[in-house]
């Protein structure tokens, strides 16, 4: 499979492919709650654009997911150093205490 640089890791082609958007579409049936439904509406009108997103959220979290147990399996679990560092990274605030240190 094709990796693709970011920083100086490599991610997999098939998360990236899901963080920039998929430019084909398929019309398929989806059978929701109704008060799902109301709720969705609500918040959107476009309703397919909506519930697009949220699939490639949670199929981009799913392969990250994947790709982190493959990599510990190879590498050994992430130190508390690493992890530090990557939620420092997510949460923006690179520089600050992390979690671990205010425990």
């Amino acid at each position: 499979m094709a990796d693709e640089v970011v920083g100086n890791r490599h991610a997999p082609l098939r998360i990236l492919q899901y963080a920039q958007g998929v430019s084909t579409t398929t019309r398929i049936t989806v059978t929701l709650p109704s008060d799902q439904v109301a709720e969705l509406r609500k918040l959107t009108d476009n309703v397919s654009g909506y519930v697009a997103e949220a699939v490639a959220r949670q199929i981009r979290h799913q392969l990250l997911g994947d790709d982190l147990r493959r990599h510990e399996e190879e590498h050994g679990p992430f130190s508390d150093e690493e992890l530090a560092e990557a939620r420092a990274k997510i949460s923006g605030s690179a520089g600050t205490s992390s979690c671990a240190d205010a425990a």
